[in-house]
């Protein structure tokens, strides 16, 4: 960490399940306890079905809102028919983040061995919003926000962090 003071971001929470509730959300509840925990904002927290359609507009609806700066979703991120949560995400973003699905599968490796090439998670920005996707189980969610997020979104973290360019995310729109 450096001399920099800790800007906490906003943060909206989306658990994409054909099956959960607020009630037995254990992987939406754990990223809430993360974040703030770690003196984020809850922005907003929703539970949508596996439905494509329905992911993306919910993504974009964030991305159009002033008072988040970023959305973690968990759950859809598997091999199945009705796992479509990276295919939503990937309908919004403007640019993907590449190396974080690659950073999250080292971590999961790590844990779970071979069995992380089965997560598909991924992260991208949209409209100056960030956007991750992670797994729907608490541990990949602890995985995710311990192993990455904790830090790239945390101003403090040095070299880099997603923080520090969040101001330049729309820059080309100011150009126009």
């Amino acid at each position: 960490m450096s001399d920099r003071q800790f800007i906490p971001i906003r943060i909206a929470v989306l658990t994409v399940s054909d099956t959960r509730t607020m009630e037995d959300d254990k992987s939406g509840q754990t990223l809430v306890g993360r974040l703030t925990g770690d003196n984020h904002i809850l922005a907003d927290r929703k539970i949508l079905p596996d439905e494509r359609a329905q992911i993306a507009d919910q993504l974009r609806a964030w991305c159009n809102d002033p008072d988040v700066d970023a959305v973690i979703s968990t759950g859809g991120t598997g091999l199945t028919g009705r796992d479509v949560t990276v295919e939503a995400h990937r309908d919004v973003y403007e640019k993907e983040i590449d190396a974080f699905s690659t950073y999250f599968t080292m971590i999961s490796a790590d844990k779970i061995g071979t069995s992380a090439i089965q997560s598909r998670a991924c992260g991208g920005v949209a409209n100056g919003t960030y956007l991750f996707a992670l797994p729907g189980s608490p541990g990949a969610c602890k995985d995710g926000w311990d192993g990455i997020l904790r830090y790239q979104l945390d101003y403090r973290h040095m070299p880099c962090n997603f923080v520090e360019i969040m101001p330049r995310l729309t820059e080309d729109q100011r150009r126009k």
